[in-house]
């Protein structure tokens, strides 16, 4: 593994940006977002200010490749994530919902989204936000060695996580909000609040439809 110093760290100011020609410069937040949360809009926001681009996209997984835990997780309609992503970034006029692993069908590996992403959107830039314990596994990921030349990797730093990859990353800071869909999902079973774990509109999309509850 290289040492913090071997590995990329900057980000893209507008001035930097604006040479770019009419390149677009585009984060991508993936995931089961089961459902979405304040975190994965927190991190989102940072990413989008910090590196300056132009809109997050938020990809739901159709089938998330890398959860070998998944039968431990509760079963939500696609439709129901999807809508629950609606509500989350709705407020947000740089956030967008984005339908390709949804489209693809099957399991959703980052790979195949990033390959049709750039043929429909040749002159766009994009950036893949990872968490810090993802990038660990970045060498287990399906065609890394082709995915690192065709996407930006963004690394979610947090305090006290050693910035290491043999792959170049892009690291921002963000806060450290401890919430997980986890743990959201035992909430509802409790019949606790959400207040301050989801936004307002998917907190009540989840009790209309009485999700979690089983």
């Amino acid at each position: 593994m290289e040492t913090s110093e071997s590995v990329i760290t900057k980000t893209r100011p507008k001035a930097q940006l604006q040479n770019t020609g009419h390149k677009k410069h585009v984060g991508i937040l993936s995931g089961s977002f089961n459902p979405i949360h304040f975190g994965h809009l927190m991190i989102a926001e940072q990413v989008y200010e910090q590196l300056d681009l132009d809109k997050i996209l938020f990809i739901p997984d159709k089938v998330p490749p890398h959860r070998g835990i998944s039968k431990y997780i509760p079963k939500v309609s696609v439709d129901d994530r999807i809508n629950m992503v609606k509500y989350g970034i709705r407020d947000n006029p740089h956030f967008q919902l984005d339908m390709t692993d949804i489209d693809l069908g099957g399991i959703s590996y980052t790979y195949e989204t990033i390959k049709h992403l750039k043929e429909r959107n040749p002159n766009t830039e994009y950036y893949l936000i990872v968490g810090y314990d993802m990038v660990e596994n970045l060498p287990k990921w399906s065609h890394i060695d082709e995915l690192v030349k065709d996407v930006h990797f963004v690394g979610v730093c947090r305090k006290g996580f050693e910035k290491k990859s043999q792959y170049p990353i892009m690291w921002v800071n963000t806060p450290v909000i401890e919430i997980s869909s986890t743990v959201i999902r035992q909430r509802v079973r409790e019949g606790k609040s959400l207040k301050y774990f989801v936004p307002d509109d998917v907190a009540w999309y989840i009790k209309d439809r009485g999700i979690y509850k089983k």
